[in-house]
């Protein structure tokens, strides 16, 4: 029994790495990509409205800060101590907080940009 548990909690933890890194790499990708196309419409002719910009990259943020909060739960689940617990709760308001004003930023822009 102390095995399974074992084999489960070393998944879970590396699911949880492996998730922190799609997060990684979906924050590297949003990044260079708005800075590829804020440099093309800054010195060329390539008109590329940075409200768009910004809206595409504030997305990604927002997926991204879900997916590390996915595995932060996901590492805490296995490893449930006080500590642990309240430094999820700390994190997990911050991130939905931060998540929170990212969406309500996103909608506002949208909603200006339809009218």
């Amino acid at each position: 029994m102390k095995e399974i548990e074992e084999v489960v909690k070393t998944i879970t933890l590396s699911l949880g790495s492996v998730i922190e890194g799609v997060s990684a790499i979906i924050i590297g990708y949003a990044a260079i990509r708005a800075l590829v196309l804020y440099s093309k419409s800054s010195l060329t002719s390539f008109q590329t409205d940075k409200l768009e910009i910004r809206l595409s990259l504030g997305k990604s943020l927002a997926v991204a800060l879900e997916f590390l909060l996915a595995a932060d739960i996901l590492r805490t689940a296995v490893a449930p101590d006080w500590d642990g617990i309240g430094k999820l709760a700390a994190i997990a308001a911050l991130r939905t907080l931060l998540n929170y004003f990212l969406e309500r930023e996103l909608k506002h822009h949208q909603v200006q940009s339809v009218r």
